[in-house]
């Protein structure tokens, strides 16, 4: 199978979808790899990597996606990307097609196969493809947040982990999952007094017993939901339906209720939020303001630290990816049923229900 590689054009991402290391993979398994010139720079991978690693380089984007079978990118097509799609393509990446109506169209019309790391999900219900990118967006949330309750950053002027003799930051997370873990750890770990909320009591329970009872752990209802943010500093949304929009848990009367100068860090914005006032950002301008409420809502977080991203992402869909091009699609999937429930779309059609759901009754 012919593997392409394209350099990302999307604003802000510096991260690839391939390692070298990858690219030895696929080369002794039979398989041609095709790699944008300048593709792993941004990630601090020069292209004699690709190279040495039996990669051809190539100059033109529109080559690459007119010649490969397999796109693996880390971001969802954009701009001219979408015209270069081909029937038949199967296209291996981060789609959140829940969030994007015109992608998803453009994917059917184009009869592309749309495999999406986001919804490869294993029979417990964990989302391996987007675990290493969730921990990184947890991690980061709290850097980011932190930053943004200081005076420069537009918040109300708190350091997180307080002084003696003056409280620290509290922090309330909507989320308990792998995103959401991750925040609560870094966040106790700066010190800040932090709360998890989660519709999971069992998950709360473990949340408990791995940090202690330092980290306070709330069931998801209205009230808690309520009289957390009406208390915190800093709010984190991780909350995740896996294929689908993110539920909105945070009303822009609530928003109302928060302090002003407080931050929401929406990690939840790839799925389309969980605030009714957030819409996504960019690293360059990564925040706005709502009724006194500083709000970042940047779309690609582990955008901001591609090295690390990108091999982190590299350990988790290599091994699909090789089975893809070596068994082809329709064996891949019935020999792993994670993966199929990773396939999107295929021939014209919607194959996820989350997806489908996103767009039930829409004109």
């Amino acid at each position: 199978m012919i593997v392409g590689i394209p350099k990302e054009i999307k604003d802000d991402e510096a991260r690839v979808a391939v390692v070298p290391s990858g690219v030895t993979a696929f080369v002794a398994h039979g398989h041609t790899v095709l790699v944008e010139r300048g593709c792993g720079v941004g990630s601090g991978i020069p292209d004699e990597h690709y190279v040495d690693a039996g990669a051809t380089l190539l100059d033109d984007p529109k080559d690459l996606w007119a010649r490969a079978d397999l796109v693996m990118k880390v971001k969802e097509p954009v701009g001219p990307e979408l015209a270069r799609m081909r029937p038949g393509q199967i296209l291996y990446t981060y789609l959140h097609l829940a969030s994007s109506r015109s992608l998803t169209q453009a994917l059917l019309d184009r009869r592309v196969t749309g495999v999406a790391y986001e919804t490869v999900q294993l029979e417990d219900g964990s989302l391996p493809l987007l675990r290493p990118m969730s921990e990184v967006a947890g991690r980061l949330a709290v850097q980011e947040g932190a930053r943004h309750l200081e005076a420069p950053g537009g918040g109300m002027g708190i350091l997180l982990s307080g002084v003696a003799g003056v409280r620290p930051a509290y922090v309330a997370v909507l989320g308990g999952g792998v995103a959401g873990a991750n925040a609560c750890q870094v966040a106790l770990g700066m010190g800040a007094q932090v709360s998890v909320i989660d519709v999971n009591a069992r998950r709360l329970g473990y949340l408990r017993d791995v940090m202690g009872p330092q980290l306070t752990t709330l069931m998801s209802n209205s009230a808690n939901i309520t009289e957390e943010l009406r208390h915190a500093d800093l709010v984190i949304g991780t909350v995740l339906v896996p294929g689908a929009k993110a539920p909105k848990l945070i009303s822009r009367s609530l928003i109302g209720q928060m302090k002003p100068g407080s931050v929401l860090v929406d990690v939840a914005i790839d799925q389309g939020g969980c605030a009714d006032t957030s819409h996504p950002t960019t690293h360059h301008a990564p925040t706005f303001i709502v009724d006194g409420v500083v709000h970042y809502c940047v779309a690609n977080m582990p955008g901001a630290v591609p090295r690390t991203s990108t091999y982190a992402l590299t350990n988790v869909t290599l091994g699909h990816g090789l089975a893809m091009a070596g068994l082809g699609l329709d064996a891949a999937m019935a020999r792993d049923p994670a993966l199929a429930r990773g396939l999107n779309t295929h021939d014209g059609e919607i194959r996820h229900p989350g997806v489908a759901a996103a767009f039930e009754g829409a004109g």
